[in-house]
């Protein structure tokens, strides 16, 4: 709905929206980057700490796991209201709260003497993260000019994914020599440098124009969205695609950390950095399914899925890493694929089918993130690898199934900007 307004008023007034080239839109852009690194490296900072908060707490794989999915859990269901109250409250306002209440209390989360108190903190960041995806693209489609706007988004997904890599590696390097509370306070107080940044930097919305949220249109969006034979079964492929990937990255590191591998933690945290194969592949599997099709394209990201997981299996270290990459690789294509696919499919009730989408792969990522824990504490890698495959399978049999999806006509599958905006969310 707020799309939809950025739209019209965008049409309106169309020498007032920002344009490349100009001071205001080097300061949107530099803005826009600091949110999205601030934010991801706070919510995906403690995915290389697992083992070390096993270690420290004295608490089970799947316990420690929690650090990490009960943030993206409540992150899920606050990316479902976050885009409502900035109908109601304004763009900028919800977004700089939305940043600035979580650099507290990512701060506040390295202070806490305990495991439950430490989790109880990092569910309310689920909570306060969730204001900045769900708002962030649609400021950009309303006060970015459309052939301006592609840069802005591109940015913003890459503050996204240079911030949860910088997170992930920050928190684990440092670890090793100082514990992991220094790591966080470290991400914290550079989340707070960004936030400030963001806060000075992002122009006032011009577009925006307070919205109620109408109760009659949701309930009609819904209905729409899940009579479509397409769109609930890419929903499950949101879910499916995240809890694969998070729960390989989740526990890959208690195997390496362990004979026969026995790697320190600052070297297992390196293996983060294949996670900028992905920043590569989206683009590239998103451009080859544009050219040969999507339902060409898709299926085959789960064959390769289920053939990385396989490699994870084998002994030699430099084939678990392969695996590691093909599964990094074939993720961010398939998830590409997957979100512009519900873009083009929604139509009207874009925005609403956006959030749905991504609300199932937030819990995913939670839900599978957890779990995998269970099944590395009673199975070891095996399990953990058993688990996932059987995820990547069903996703294949769907993905299989979408093969024979009727294709809308033209007029009704014009993607618009939620086709990338889905993607912002990508850490």
């Amino acid at each position: 709905m707020s799309g939809q307004s950025g739209a019209a008023e965008g049409a309106l007034a169309p020498t007032s929206l920002i344009h490349s080239g100009t001071p205001e839109f080097r300061r949107l852009n530099w803005a826009i980057f600091s949110a999205g690194f601030a934010t991801f490296s706070m919510l995906y900072c403690v995915q290389s700490l697992l083992p070390e908060f096993s270690r420290v707490f004295g608490v089970s794989e799947a316990s420690s796991a929690l650090s990490l999915s009960l943030s993206t859990f409540v992150l899920a269901f606050g990316m479902l209201f976050a885009g409502a109250l900035s109908d109601v409250f304004g763009r900028k306002p919800v977004m700089v709260a939305s940043t600035l209440g979580s650099t507290i209390l990512v701060l506040i989360s390295a202070l806490m003497p305990d495991w439950t108190s430490f989790l109880v903190v990092r569910a309310l960041l689920g909570l306060t993260i969730s204001g900045l995806p769900a708002v962030a693209m649609t400021y950009l489609a309303e006060e970015v000019d459309a052939p301006s706007i592609g840069l802005g988004m591109g940015l913003y997904i890459g503050g996204n994914a240079i911030g949860g890599l910088s997170g992930r590696l920050v928190t684990g390097v440092l670890s090793e020599y100082s514990g992991w509370r220094p790591g966080v306070l470290v991400i914290g107080a550079v989340a707070l440098l960004c936030t400030y940044a963001f806060w000075r930097l992002l122009p006032p919305s011009r577009h925006f124009r307070v919205q109620p949220v109408s109760v009659g249109v949701v309930a009609r969006q819904l209905r729409a969205i899940f009579r479509d034979p397409g769109l609930p079964w890419l929903f499950a492929t949101g879910f499916l695609l995240s809890g694969v990937f998070v729960t390989i990255y989740n526990f890959i590191g208690y195997r390496l950390l362990a004979p026969p591998y026995g790697l320190s933690q600052s070297a297992v945290a390196l293996v983060f950095v294949i996670y900028l194969v992905g920043i590569l592949s989206a683009p590239l599997v998103g451009d080859l399914a544009g050219r040969v099709g999507r339902r060409r394209v898709f299926w085959v990201m789960f064959v390769l899925s289920l053939l990385s997981i396989a490699l994870t299996l084998l002994p030699p270290l430099p084939v678990i890493l392969a695996g590691i990459a093909v599964q990094t690789f074939c993720f961010f294509g398939a998830h590409s694929i997957a979100s512009s696919w519900v873009g083009r499919r929604s139509g009207e009730a874009r925005a609403l089918a956006t959030a749905l989408y991504m609300f199932c792969y937030y819990l995913g990522a939670s839900i599978a993130g957890a779990w995998g824990g269970v099944f590395l504490a009673s199975s070891g890698w095996d399990g953990v690898a058993g688990f996932v495959a059987v995820m990547a399978f069903a996703g294949l049999v769907i993905a299989w199934l979408l093969r024979k999806l009727a294709p809308l006509p033209a007029a009704a599958a014009d993607p618009g900007p939620a086709g990338v905006r889905s993607l912002s969310s990508a850490g």
